[in-house]
């Protein structure tokens, strides 16, 4: 399972203050005003950022981060991504997986036959659909319905589907 979670991706700096405009990743970007840190994603480390300030600007959140006073600290985060340890997630409830969770994780049928496994997570406005990929490369969609998806265990890593008709023609 993974221990730390993208939450967004530093957009541009935000006036002249070391302000930075924050794309956020997250279904709710509302959950930013619990957050106290967040760790900026440098590749060869990941830095601890403490949160001084948070507002909201559209479809971005604006976050001032303690140590980071002008423009130029800003422009240098331009494209770094943020992300927090899963105990800062926001709680799941029942029937509920954070996408990085189910990344990867096996698919099989009711029969046990593995089918593949998820690519991908598409949020449509209705439910969610998992993009399953075979062994012969080819995709299968699955709506994240309670009639398609019979179980999901995070923790072997394995998730139990019907296949409706229709799906794999």
């Amino acid at each position: 399972m993974e221990e730390k979670f993208k939450v967004g991706v530093i957009a541009s700096p935000h006036g002249l203050k070391g302000e930075v405009k924050v794309f956020p990743t997250t279904d709710d970007a509302k959950r930013y005003k619990k957050l106290k840190a967040v760790f900026l994603n440098l590749e060869s480390e990941m830095k601890l950022l403490t949160i001084e300030g948070i507002k909201f600007s559209g479809k971005f959140v604006v976050l001032k981060f303690g140590g980071l006073n002008c423009i130029e600290d800003a422009l240098l985060l331009k494209g770094k991504e943020l992300w927090i340890e899963r105990k800062d997630a926001v709680k799941l409830r029942k029937d509920e997986y954070f996408v990085a969770d189910l990344i990867d994780i096996k698919v099989i049928n009711e029969d046990g036959q593995v089918l593949g496994t998820v690519k991908e997570v598409i949020h449509t406005g209705a439910n969610d659909v998992y993009a399953v990929v075979t062994e012969a490369k080819k995709e299968i969609l699955l709506p994240a319905i309670k009639e398609c998806i019979l179980d999901v265990d995070i923790e072997n890593r394995v998730m139990k589907v019907h296949i409706m008709d229709g799906l794999c023609e």
